[in-house]
């Protein structure tokens, strides 16, 4: 029986040798990632405010308790917060705080995260806290980026890895909380109603978001907020019985549902579904309302804080701090612990149109790959 050799000089293996080469150039390029770009606030923030003099920030323990390395991390959680959930669905490396040094070379094309606790949709919302960054500072800090990116791949690659990739934003809550309800007289009550300061904030989020499409942002989930009435620090501030508080509780229930609309009428004009709203509102009221369906023991008392509900100060080492955060749907008196937001992070990914409209993130996922 004859057998045939190929030796190396052969044009067969040659090409087989050319094929391999190029597949394993190629594929990894094809493989990776889309970049992620995050904006807004304490809820999305993962250490930016760590580099600033501001006292927005959770950089001390118990935070992080059960992140990988058991140190504060500048996140206001237990663990991970959304933007790490999100990028951990799509399969990405977690999105580097843009003031971070670290954020340089092949780090830059994973994408970055501009959020800073304390800011709102207004640039008068948290002045409190001094030195943060407003969205036109985020905004700024953005184009600086894509300046960074340009020079490391081009600008028409930079261009395209902006334009493709998946952008969050999450804003409102302290626009209520830390402006409008922060004193029982701020300027901004004496100055609106609850529904003309809601249209006002709409109007003005409505420009924040046409600048982000503006500077190349084209699939973006916003997210509304979250029921202001029945976080711990509301409850223990103003609620008689427990309950979540009325008047936080209509804020929301109109600006949220104004948002939405909102943002369909800005993707009729844009002629593409740029912006997807995320009804945090009914993602959070669903496990708050019935806290014990998800495996939780309470949604009214937050693992790490101080006084009533632990709904008072900060989350800091002088804190009570609950032994298990996972039975606990807060982590301190504002934000969630992680096993919430992966609740969250679920309906996101998953969720009816009744949670993402038009289209949860793994529709958008599906549908950005074929193009």
């Amino acid at each position: 029986m004859a057998t045939t050799l190929l030796t190396l000089s052969s044009p067969r293996v040659l090409m087989l040798t050319l094929t391999i080469v190029l597949v394993v150039t190629v594929a990894p390029k094809a493989e990776a990632a889309r970049a992620f770009f995050v904006f807004g606030d304490s809820l999305v923030d993962s250490g930016n405010n760590n580099y600033l003099a501001t006292i927005a920030r959770a950089d001390s323990p118990p935070n992080g308790i059960d992140y990988p390395t058991h140190r504060p991390t500048g996140r206001f959680s237990n663990g991970f917060n959304l933007p790490d959930i999100i990028s951990e669905q799509m399969g990405a490396e977690r999105t580097l705080p843009y003031l971070s040094p670290e954020l340089t070379g092949q780090k830059l094309l994973v994408g970055a995260n501009f959020a800073s606790a304390g800011i709102g949709i207004l640039n008068d919302t948290g002045i409190q806290f001094v030195f943060i960054l407003r969205m036109f500072t985020q905004f700024e800090l953005f184009q600086q980026y894509q300046q960074r990116l340009s020079t490391q791949v081009g600008q028409a690659q930079a261009k395209r890895l902006v334009n493709d990739a998946l952008v969050l934003i999450t804003l409102g809550g302290n626009d209520f909380v830390n402006n409008y309800f922060l004193t029982p007289f701020s300027a901004r009550s004496r100055q609106f109603s609850i529904p003309d300061y809601c249209r006002y904030l709409i109007s003005e989020y409505q420009k924040i978001l046409r600048t982000l499409y503006e500077l190349g942002a084209r699939r973006v989930i916003v997210t509304g907020t979250g029921p202001l009435g029945c976080v711990p620090a509301e409850l223990a501030m103003r609620s008689r019985n427990g309950e979540c508080v009325p008047e936080l509780q209509q804020a929301a229930g109109i600006f949220n549902p104004e948002l939405a609309q909102m943002i369909q009428q800005l993707n009729r004009e844009l002629g593409s579904n740029v912006f997807i709203s995320a009804n945090a509102f009914d993602m959070n009221m669903d496990i708050i309302t019935n806290p014990q369906a998800h495996g939780f023991v309470t949604s009214k008392v937050a693992c790490c804080g101080l006084g009533p509900y632990n709904g008072l100060g900060t989350c800091n080492p002088l804190s009570n701090l609950c032994p298990n955060r996972n039975a606990y749907v807060f982590w301190d008196p504002f934000h969630p612990t992680e096993r919430t937001i992966r609740l969250i992070a679920q309906q996101i990914m998953t969720g009816s149109t009744e949670y993402m409209n038009p289209m949860n993130l793994s529709t958008i996922m599906a549908m950005d790959s074929k193009n």
